[in-house]
C-alpha cells in the first residue's frame, strides 16, 4: 500500500528536523566568538518558552501542571545543551554532533543500570562499536580535547532525557506544556550560571542576536512542535533512524560550509557511531511495540 500524504509529510518534516538540528552545530560554535556559551543557552530557550507559554495560556492550558516532571526534563536538557555547547568552543562541529549522537547507546546501558531493564548481547555489541568510533574520532584519550569530554556530558544527559521523558508521556502529562515547562528551566538555569560565575551577558554584535533567535524559533520551537504532530504518523523506529541522521548532517555542513578539515579517520569514526545509534535502534524497537 502506498504511503498516505501526511505520512510522506510527516517523514520530511522529521528529515526537516534532524537537519536543522545539524545545522546548529557549526552556527552555534562560531557564534560562540561573540556570546558565552552558557548566556546563549539561557537566551535560547528563554526566547523559545516564553511565546509557547503565552500560547498555551491563551488556549487555556495549566502551565505549572505536573511541574516537578517538567522540572526533571529541563534539568537533564540543561545537562544536554550547557556541556554541548560549552564543548563547542574547544572541539569541532563534526566531532561535537558524532559525540552527542553516542546518546542512543547509552540508552539501553542506563535502562540497564537504573530501570533493571535487561541489557542483551546486541546492547553490549553497539556500545562497543560505538566507543571504537570513538576512539577513531577523537585520536583516542591521549590526543582527546577537553571539548571531547566535556561533550560526554552530553550524551550520556541525552539518553537520561529520553527515558525520563518516555516516563512522562507514558503517564499522559500534555508534552507542549511539558515542552515549555523544560524550556523555562533551561533558560533560567543558564541565565542563573552566568550571574554566580560571573558570565558576561553582552552580545557582541546584532548578527548574534538573529542567530540566537533563528535557534530559538526553528530548530527549538518548530522543530519540536514538527517531531510531536510527526510521530503520530510515523512509527518510532523510523522517527529515531531518521533522527540518527542529524550528526551526519551536522559533519557534512562542519566539512562543507564550516571548512573544517575532512580527516579519514574521524569519518570512520562517525560511521562508526552512527551504525551502532542504528543497530541500538533496531534492538530497541524489535522488543517494543510502537505506539499508536
Amino acid at each position: 500500500m502506498p504511503p498516505r500524504p501526511t505520512s510522506r509529510l510527516a517523514h520530511l518534516g522529521l528529515l526537516y528536523a534532524a537537519f536543522i538540528w545539524g545545522s546548529t552545530f557549526i552556527l552555534v560554535k562560531d557564534s560562540l566568538e561573540h556570546i558565552d556559551p552558557v548566556i546563549l543557552v539561557g537566551y535560547r530557550f528563554l526566547l523559545a518558552a516564553l511565546p509557547l507559554g503565552f500560547w498555551l495560556a491563551l488556549r487555556g492550558r495549566r502551565l505549572w501542571h505536573e511541574w516537578q516532571a517538567g522540572v526533571r526534563l529541563g534539568i537533564l536538557l540543561w545537562l544536554l545543551y550547557a556541556p554541548q555547547t560549552i564543548g563547542l568552543g574547544y572541539t569541532s562541529a563534526a566531532n561535537s554532533a558524532f559525540i552527542t549522537g553516542l546518546f542512543v547507546a547509552f540508552v539501553p546501558l542506563f535502562s540497564w543500570l537504573f530501570l533493571r531493564r535487561p541489557l542483551r548481547p546486541t546492547d553490549a555489541f553497539a556500545a562497543a562499536l560505538a566507543l571504537a568510533g570513538l576512539w577513531l574520532l577523537t585520536g583516542g584519550l591521549r590526543e582527546a580535547n577537553p571539548g571531547d569530554l566535556i561533550t560526554l556530558i552530553t550524551a550520556a544527559a541525552y539518553a537520561g532525557h529520553i527515558l525520563a521523558a518516555d516516563d512522562a508521556i507514558q503517564r499522559g502529562l500534555d508534552s507542549l506544556v511539558l515542552s515549555f515547562q523544560q524550556f523555562l528551566v533551561v533558560g533560567l538555569l543558564s541565565l542563573a550560571a552566568g550571574a554566580v560565575f560571573g558570565l558576561p551577558f553582552g552580545v557582541g554584535t546584532p548578527g548574534t542576536w538573529g542567530v540566537v533567535a533563528f535557534l530559538a524559533f526553528l530548530p527549538t520551537l518548530s522543530a519540536f512542535a514538527i517531531q510531536l504532530w510527526a510521530q503520530r504518523q510515523v512509527a518510532p523506529l523510523r522517527v529515531s533512524l531518521i533522527f540518527a541522521l542529524e550528526p551526519v548532517f551536522a559533519a557534512l555542513l562542519a566539512w562543507t560550509a564550516g571548512h573544517e578539515p575532512f580527516r579519514i579517520a574521524q569519518a570512520a569514526g562517525g560511521l562508526l557511531i552512527v551504525m551502532a545509534s542504528a543497530s541500538s535502534i533496531l534492538t530497541v524497537s524489535s522488543r517494543t511495540r510502537p505506539r499508536e
